[in-house]
Parts: C-alpha cells; structure tokens; sequence
C-alpha cells in the first residue's frame, strides 16, 4: 500500500469512523493495519508486530488459519446466510453438538447469539422468564460481584459494576441489581474467603425474595480488572443458588475455550446458563452462544409468552457456525493445554521482573493472560506508542497493561511480547 493510500484512509476514518470508547470530535490515535497472519499483525507502514490482544481474546489460532479460512471459504460458496425462524442448517447443527459435548452434561439446549453482549442479555431474559414460568414473576433482581464486567448493552451494563466500571453514568437509568462484594484474589487465605462468602450469603438471604439469579464471569473478572479469584468461590455461589432457587449463570465470554487452562471454568462449578463467545469463531466472525439446562428451558416454556423471547436476524449465521466449528476442532486436536501452560510460564517468569519498576503495583497470571498492574491509570497513547516500537500490539486499559496472546505465539514472539509490555510499562 501507498504512504498515500494509507494517509487517505487514516484521514476518512478520523473523520467518519467511531472506534470503540472513543471520542468522535476529538479522537485519539489509530494505526492502520493491512494483513494478520499467525501471532502477528503488519501495519500500513510495513512494520509488523507481535499481537499481545488477541483482538480482544479472540484469535486464539492466531490469524489467516488454513483450516478455518477453508471452513469459511467452503461454507460461503454453498450458503452465507439464511434466516434461523422457521429453518435450521446443518453448520447450525453440528455447532450445537460440538457445544453440548464440550460443556458440562447438564447444558444440554443452545442458543446461538450474535456477539457476547447479546448473548448476556439472552441469558438474562431467560433467568427472568424462568421465574415466570415457575410462578414468581416478583423475583427480577440478579446478585452480581462488584469488579464485574458483562457487555455494553442495557442489561449487561446493570451487571457490570455500578462505580468502577466503565458505565456510571447510567447508573440511574438501569435496572437496580443486587452487589456483593468482589471475590477476594486468588491466592486469598481461607479467613478472607469465609469472610466474602459471608457478606455474600447474608446479602442473598435479604433479597432472596427478589432475586431471579447470579451472574459473574468465574475464576476470572476480564474487563474490570483482570482479577482471579478462588476456585472455593465458585462453589459458593452455587450453594446460594441453590439455597434460594436462583438461576446461575457464567458468563465465560472471556474465559471459554482454554483461556484459564480450562477448556471452561464451568468443568469446576457447572451453572445452569453459560455464555461463551470471543474465540467461539476463532476471531473470524462475530457468534456467541448460551447454554442451558432442560430444567430452565422447561420454566421458560411455561411462562407467559410460551417462548423465548428473543430472535436475532442473524441468528445461527451459517459461515459463523461453520467456522466456529473449525475452530473448536482446531482447538482440540491440538495439545492446547500444554501451549496454555507454555504460554503462562513464559509470561510468568518474564513479567516477574516488572514487579521492581517504579509505578507497579502487582503482576499476576492465569493461564495464557499476563497482567501488570499500576498504581495509576495508564497514558494508553504513551504506552501503545512504546509497545509498538518495541515490536508488540497492546491495548492497554484503566491501571493495567496485559496480554491475552493467540496460542500459537512462538517462544521468540513471547519474549518480545514480555520487552514490549515492559516498554508499555516503563513510560505509560
């Protein structure tokens, strides 16, 4: 591509294009990117960069895959699209079989959403209508952790944290949920544990009455902070599920399919609703899904509307389901768990360093996610500036810079991911 070309581009976008949380009259800086393949990106001026995103934990195969390019490039030749009310495919199909025999057996009836924010709001509709169909149409709150993060839409943003996260300023506009306090971190003593569990059980017992479910992302908090927390808690919050006849659910858009070292953290606690999405297509194409037990479709067929109440147009996309099909297969033909485990050695020992800089306050990892944290917010424009001369694609947020790499980064790619997050860090 031409310096004209690109600067043409660059120039119609800033004037013309929203990126995501960004000013549209006074936008920050972008960088133009005109290939991907495996773990790294090439920008418009020919510079290539290893990506530490994933794009936003997605592309868990890297980019321009064989097999899941031939998936796509198949399925679109025989059918791109066809409406899922009234018909059915067999890309949908086989989607839902590679599902159901992937997650935990109780989750056994699939709906296929179009990206992860709709797919949290699928599930809330059906805790709702659940509690409809079992005769306590009253119970309409959900319970929730604080430090959670579900999506952008209206009611994901009423379960995503009231103050520290990213919607505040609608607080007074959205549905008014139940907050515990935040899961303690990981390696939390028993006292501290007990101590949550607690605050959580006590707030449950006083709103029992109103509550329709539970929702957190498990084990691991993604967008408010990038907090693990206890397995041990997770078990808890099954218990008062089913103390009080709440619908649980996990929301693993974030953590499904090996991110934690565990194909889904749902193998430990099973929910009754599960919501995967991010790399569910690889990184190809936009596709969630929610996953249920028959115990709730049934409550939900005996509601009001005798359905569920919820219909994308592009519901079960057939270049979606087919990709995300390849992309399952991919996933488990490989020794993914081992690449997991290389992958969260490597950012291990290589960010332990990071924990004398100035300005940081801790570095943590789980699986195939390294993060450092500051103990101020990061200059995001300084420490992409920094990365990316270093060689490495970050996208750096609130007090944190860290990395959720494809699994096919090399051990090379790793260290230069490791000197670039170090670069983020020493200047933003």
């Amino acid at each position: 591509m031409t310096v004209t070309a690109a600067t043409d581009l660059l120039a119609f976008d800033r004037e013309h294009l929203w990126h995501p949380y960004a000013s549209m009259t006074e936008p920050g800086p972008v960088r133009l990117v005109t290939g991907a393949a495996g773990a790294v990106l090439t920008l418009g001026d020919g510079r290539e960069v290893v990506d530490g995103m994933s794009s936003w934990w997605a592309a868990i195969h890297g980019y321009n895959h064989p097999a899941l390019t031939a998936a796509l490039t198949e399925q679109a030749s025989r059918m791109s699209h066809v409406m899922f009310g009234g018909l059915t495919h067999e890309p949908a199909v086989e989607l839902g079989r590679r599902l159901v025999e992937i997650t935990p057996p109780p989750l056994e009836r699939v709906f296929l959403a179009d990206s992860g924010s709709v797919s949290v709001e699928v599930a809330l509709k059906m805790v709702l209508q659940y509690q409809r169909g079992v005769g306590h149409p009253e119970r309409t709150r959900m319970l929730t952790v604080l430090g959670g993060y579900h999506g952008d839409t209206f009611d994901c943003m009423s379960v995503t944290d009231p103050v520290g996260g990213m919607h505040s300023m609608w607080r007074e506009l959205l549905p008014q949920q139940v907050f515990g306090p935040q899961p303690p971190p990981r390696d939390a003593s028993e006292a501290a544990i007990e101590a949550w569990a607690r605050e959580l059980r006590r707030l449950a017992a006083a709103h029992a009455h109103e509550l329709a479910g539970v929702i957190v992302e498990p084990l691991l908090q993604g967008a408010g902070g990038m907090h693990p927390y206890p397995e041990a808690c997770l078990r808890v919050l099954r218990e008062v599920a089913d103390e009080h006849r709440l619908v649980l659910v996990f929301d693993e858009i974030a953590t499904g399919f090996g991110r934690t070292g565990h194909l889904f953290v749902s193998e430990l606690v099973s929910p009754d609703i599960l919501c995967v999405g991010k790399a569910l297509t690889g990184g190809y194409l936009s596709m969630a899904a929610v996953l249920t037990t028959d115990t709730v479709a049934r409550g939900i067929s005996a509601s009001d509307s005798g359905v569920l109440m919820h219909g994308p147009t592009f519901m079960g996309n057939p270049l979606a389901c087919a990709v995300a099909s390849a992309s399952i297969d991919l996933l488990l033909s490989q020794d993914w768990r081992g690449e997991v485990r290389r992958i969260g050695a490597r950012l291990a020992a290589g960010l332990a360093p990071l924990r004398d800089l100035p300005g940081v306050t801790d570095v943590r990892t789980l699986g195939a996610v390294g993060v450092v944290q500051l103990d101020h917010a990061v200059d995001v424009v300084a420490a992409t500036d920094a990365a990316v001369e270093a060689g490495v694609w970050l996208r750096p947020f609130r007090d944190l810079v860290y990395a959720m790499p494809p699994y096919v980064i090399s051990e090379d790619q790793l260290d230069l991911l490791v000197a670039g997050m170090r670069a983020a860090v020493e200047v933003g």
